[in-house]
C-alpha cells in the first residue's frame, strides 16, 4: 500500500489552508499529523479522503497524487446507519459477514460429511476451513466483545435496537464497526475524544498491532507516543516529516530549531564580515579586486533562511490566592453519590496544597461527585466537609456558565465590574483573546476558546481549591501543556477529573481510581497507581483472561470434528472388544474347555482384562462427549 501526495494544496473558501503538501503512508505505517488549532489538521485529512480538494501547490516539483493497493479508506464521518431498529450486535456483526457465511458453510459440510464421507466433501471442507482461519474466525467472536465492552457497553445493551442510543453511543458504535472493519487506510480524527482510561488503553493495543496504515490527527501525547512511528507537523501554514514517535519528534524539532538558527546566524556573521571587508576596501585601487572577490563570494552563497521559531503562543497568568485556606481542605466520609441510585461510595482526606486526579471508566461517578462537592447534587448518604477558609474555583465540562449571545469582553467584564477596561483586556489578553477577539461573541468560539475564557473567569476570582472537570477537552497541545505548567505553580489546592494519562501523570500527587462500583485512593501520583494497579490483579481475572485466550485460538469445528473421530474410534475398539469376550464366552461352553480349569482360568482372566479395557473407553467416551457440548457453548 502506498498514498503520497506530492507538491499539492489545499484552501478553504478563499484562504489557502497549506500551500506545499508533501505527504505519504505507506505499508503498515501508523502517522500522526499534529499542529495548532485551526492550523489545518482535519482539512488535510478531509482532503486524503476527497483529493478534489487538492490543487497545485507552490512547490517546484509537480503536483501528483499517487495511490496503490488501496481498496477502501476508513474515516468517521456522518453517523448514518441503515436501519435503526436492528439491534447493536447485528449492526457490529455487518462486518463479519464473510466469516459468518463461511461459519454457517462450515457447520453445514460437517451435517453433510456425517451422512457422506466423499472426498469431495472433505477437500471442500479443507478449504473452507483454511479461509475461515485466514479470516480470523477463531478469534472475530472475542474481538468484538472486547471491543463493545471496552467502550462502555454492557450485554444487555447489544440486543437494543440502535435507534434506542444517544448520540454519543451511535458515535462509538459506528467507531466500532470502522476498527473492526480494518479498512486498507485507517483515518481517525481526535480517536480518544469523549473515551475512558480503559478505552483508550485497549484502542493503543488495538492500533499498535493493525495490520494495516493509519493516519492519526490527536493531541494526546502519551496515545501518539506509543502508536505512531512517523509525524508530520503543521506549522506556519508548513507541513514538516519527522520519523519516530512523539517524543522523538520534540526532541528532534528542538535540535533541528537550533542547528538551522545556528547555522543562519553564522552565515549572517559571515555575511557582514564580507560585506565589511568589501565596504573598507572598494574604492582602493590596490585593493579594489579584492572587495569584489567578497561581494561576488556573497552573491554565490545559498542565503540560508532564519527559521521560524516555535509556535508557542499560549496562554499564561500571574493570578494571586486571594486567603490561603486551612491544613485541612476536605474530608469525606462515607460519601454516596448519585442520582436516582449510588453510583459509588467514597472516603479520602484532602489536604492543603495537594493535587488530586481522578480517573475511572465513563458513568461510574467522577463528574458526579465533582458536582456533589460543589453543590449542584445532593448525595444520598455520607458526609462531606470543607476546611477552614476555603474558596472554591469549579470548571465545569459542559461549561454552563457561558452566555453565547454575550461577546468574550461582555462574559468577562461583567464577572468583575470593577475592573478598568484596560485591566479586562490584559486579563484576556493573558489567555490569548487579543485585539478583535474579546468581540467575539461565545457561541462563535470554538470549544478550545471557551474552555480558556470560562478558565480566566475563575483564576481572576483567586480561589485556593481548584476543582475542574475535564480541563483539557478540546485544547492542543500548546493548550495542554500551558495548563499543565500554570496547574503545577499553583499554590492552592487542586481536584480534577481527566482521561489524558500525560496530563494526569504530569500533575496529579494522588490518584482516586473509580471502577466497576468501588472508589480507590492511592496516595501517590499516576505511576504509583498503575503500578499497584497491575500488582493487585484479581487471580480470578488472571484465570478468566487465560481462559478467554486459550478459547480464543481453538477451533470450535477442527476441536469437534477431531472428538467424533476419537470417539468413533472408541466405538470401534469397544464393539471390537465385546466381541472378543463374546467369543471367549462361546469357548467356555466347550467341554474340554470347561473341564480343564487352568484353561478357564486363563480365558476368564482376558475377559476380565477386556471389561476393564472397556469400561476405561466408555469413561474417555463420556468425556469427549461433554467436551463436545462445551464445544457448541463457544
Amino acid at each position: 500500500m502506498n498514498y503520497k501526495i506530492t507538491n499539492g494544496s489545499v484552501s478553504y473558501g478563499a484562504d489557502t489552508i497549506l500551500e506545499e503538501i508533501n505527504f505519504e503512508v505507506k505499508d503498515k505505517e501508523k502517522v500522526a499529523i499534529v499542529g495548532r488549532n485551526g492550523s489545518g489538521k482535519t482539512t488535510l485529512l478531509k482532503a486524503l479522503i476527497d483529493n478534489e480538494l487538492f490543487s497545485e501547490g507552490i512547490g517546484t516539483d509537480k503536483f501528483s497524487i499517487y495511490k496503490e493497493g488501496i481498496k477502501e479508506i476508513g474515516y468517521l464521518k456522518q453517523i448514518d446507519f441503515e436501519d435503526d431498529n436492528i439491534t447493536m450486535i447485528d449492526e457490529i456483526l455487518k462486518v463479519y459477514r464473510p466469516i459468518i457465511e463461511i461459519e454457517k458453510k462450515l457447520e453445514n459440510l460437517v451435517i453433510e460429511m456425517q451422512k457422506d464421507s466423499s472426498e469431495d466433501l472433505a477437500k471442500e471442507y479443507s478449504k473452507a476451513l483454511d479461509r475461515y482461519e485466514f479470516l480470523d474466525g477463531y478469534t472475530y467472536k472475542k474481538e468484538y466483545e472486547t471491543a463493545i465492552n471496552k467502550f462502555g457497553f454492557t450485554n444487555e445493551d447489544k440486543n437494543k435496537k440502535i435507534s434506542e442510543f444517544s448520540g454519543g453511543q451511535r458515535t462509538k458504535i459506528a467507531f466500532i464497526k470502522l476498527l473492526l472493519s480494518k479498512p486498507d487506510l485507517l483515518i481517525l480524527d481526535e480517536p480518544t475524544n469523549h473515551l475512558d482510561i480503559s478505552a483508550i488503553e485497549w484502542l493503543e493495543s488495538y492500533l499498535k498491532d493493525y495490520p494495516k496504515a493509519i493516519v492519526i490527527v490527536s493531541h494526546d501525547r502519551m496515545f501518539l507516543n506509543r502508536i505512531v512511528d512517523k509525524i508530520y507537523e503543521i506549522e506556519y501554514g508548513a507541513i514538516t516529516e519527522y520519523s519516530g514517535n512523539y517524543e522523538f519528534f520534540e526532541k528532534q524539532k528542538r535540535i533541528n530549531y537550533e542547528k538551522q538558527l545556528k547555522d543562519f546566524e553564522f552565515q549572517q556573521k559571515e555575511i557582514k564580515r564580507l560585506q565589511r571587508i568589501a565596504d573598507r576596501f572598494r574604492y582602493k585601487p590596490t585593493k579594489a579586486k579584492m572587495a569584489i572577490s567578497k561581494l561576488k563570494q556573497i552573491e554565490r552563497m545559498e542565503k540560508k533562511e532564519e527559521p521560524n521559531k516555535y509556535d508557542l503562543k499560549t496562554f499564561k497568568t500571574n493570578f494571586e490566592i486571594n486567603t490561603q485556606s486551612g491544613n485541612d481542605v476536605l474530608s469525606v466520609e462515607d460519601l454516596e453519590i448519585g442520582y436516582d441510585k449510588a453510583l459509588a461510595k467514597c472516603s479520602f482526606n484532602l489536604y492543603k496544597g495537594q493535587k488530586l486526579g481522578i480517573i475511572g471508566s465513563n458513568g461510574t461517578g467522577k463528574s458526579t461527585l465533582l458536582k456533589t462537592l460543589v453543590g449542584n447534587l445532593k448525595q444520598i448518604s455520607g458526609k462531606f466537609e470543607f476546611g477552614s477558609k476555603v474558596q472554591i474555583g469549579y470548571f465545569d465540562q459542559q461549561m454552563l456558565g457561558l452566555n453565547p449571545e454575550k461577546t468574550v469582553f461582555e462574559e468577562f467584564s461583567e464577572e468583575f465590574p470593577n475592573l478598568t477596561v484596560t485591566e479586562v483586556r490584559n486579563s484576556l489578553a493573558a489567555f490569548m483573546f487579543v485585539g478583535d477577539d474579546v468581540f467575539k461573541k461565545i457561541n462563535m468560539l470554538s470549544g478550545g476558546e471557551k474552555v480558556r475564557l470560562s478558565i480566566s473567569k475563575i483564576l481572576k476570582k483567586g480561589p485556593n481549591l481548584l476543582i475542574l472537570d475535564e480541563p483539557t477537552n478540546h485544547m492542543d497541545i500548546i493548550g495542554k501543556e500551558s495548563l499543565e505548567n500554570m496547574l503545577k505553580e499553583y499554590k492552592g489546592t487542586l481536584i480534577f477529573v481527566s482521561h489524558d494519562r500525560f496530563f494526569v501523570n504530569k500533575i496529579a500527587d494522588s490518584i482516586l481510581c473509580f471502577e466497576c462500583g468501588k472508589v480507590k485512593y492511592y496516595p501517590y501520583g499516576y505511576e504509583y497507581y498503575l503500578e499497584k494497579r497491575d500488582e493487585t490483579l484479581d487471580e480470578d481475572v488472571i484465570k478468566k483472561s487465560e481462559k478467554m485466550v486459550k478459547q480464543a485460538y481453538i477451533n470450535p469445528l477442527k476441536e469437534k470434528d477431531k472428538l467424533e473421530k476419537k470417539i468413533k474410534k472408541l466405538e470401534e475398539e469397544i464393539s471390537k472388544r465385546e466381541e472378543e469376550i463374546s467369543k471367549m464366552q462361546n469357548e467356555l461352553t466347550k467341554e474340554e474347555i470347561y473341564s480343564d480349569y487352568i484353561k478357564v482360568g486363563e480365558i476368564q482372566g482376558k475377559i476380565d482384562s477386556l471389561n476393564k479395557e472397556i469400561e476405561e473407553n466408555m469413561e474417555s467416551w463420556e468425556k469427549y462427549q461433554e467436551d463436545i457440548e462445551e464445544l457448541r457453548k463457544i
